[in-house]
């Protein structure tokens, strides 16, 4: 398999000020890290103060972080105010924070429903808000540079086809790939462009624990084959999709949501 994490030259986003919630871990790190790669200056942010920790030592003359929950109205605010202060304005968000809970409908509670329904769905909705404040000027005199720019949220093939054990889960990714499109069609005249990707199951940290757990190598054998390409994906893979579509490259792209999921909602 191609090692798609790598760059070249000065870097897709170069000068470009990044926004990457979620990032300490999975698809939201490896983002973070290609974002830095291609030139741009990244605020990461997410729950996991070591996890950032830990990404910024990797990278330190590139990334900021700060440790906030998204579902908070100000910590979200934080967030996108963090990128707009230090480097004078946002270019880019990558709205990846979320929760995964594996569970048929009779499994959950209302308190399951909240949670993920906070994380996934109010947390898209408060850094998008804030980010396209910032992105048209319309922030309260927050800084935000009012020059356009490009928003991706991270959706999943379960926010756009029915899946076994995810009544939840699943709800909250038609969410994102909804604001997507709404937000696509609201801002589009305005220069802020806005997109989502729907990855298939990636091999992230939590799905890699999912071997040493009972019935988990069973469950993941089965979603395997699911997959038209016969194999699970890894972040770099999202990550090479996410940049494209926060690039100039995807200049007349928005209101996509792309599957990067080995062929999985092609059937």
């Amino acid at each position: 398999m191609a090692d798609l994490s790598g760059a070249s030259g000065p870097g897709r986003l170069a000068g470009k000020s990044c926004v990457v919630t979620g990032a300490a871990n999975g698809i939201g790190r490896a983002v973070a890290e290609r974002f830095a790669r291609e030139g741009a200056s990244v605020v990461a942010t997410d729950v996991d103060g070591d996890g950032l920790r830990r990404l910024a030592e990797r990278l330190p003359q590139a990334v900021t972080t700060v440790v906030g929950d998204v579902s908070r109205d100000d910590d979200a605010r934080r967030m996108i105010r963090a990128a707009v202060e230090r480097h004078g304005r946002l270019d880019v968000l990558v709205a990846n924070a979320g929760v995964i809970p594996l569970m048929e409908i009779t499994e959950a509670g209302a308190d399951d429903w909240d949670q993920v329904m906070a994380v996934d769905g109010r947390g898209m909705f408060l850094t998008c808000k804030y980010a396209v404040e910032a992105m048209s000027g319309t922030d309260g005199g927050a800084g935000g540079s009012g020059t356009g720019g490009a928003i991706v949220c991270v959706s999943s093939i379960s926010g756009e086809a029915g899946q076994r054990g995810q009544a939840i889960y699943g709800p909250a990714k038609f969410v994102a790939s909804g604001l997507t499109k709404h937000l696509a069609v609201e801002w589009a005249d305005r220069g802020i462009r806005v997109n989502a990707v729907a990855p298939g199951t990636i091999t992230t940290e939590r799905v890699a624990r999912l071997y040493d757990e009972p019935g988990g190598p069973e469950y993941l054998a089965a979603i395997e084959k699911r997959h038209p390409m016969g194999r699970l994906g890894i972040p770099s893979e999202v990550a090479s999709a996410v940049l494209f579509l926060a690039s100039d490259d995807a200049s007349f792209v928005t209101g996509v949501v792309l599957p990067v999921d080995g062929g999985y909602l092609a059937q």
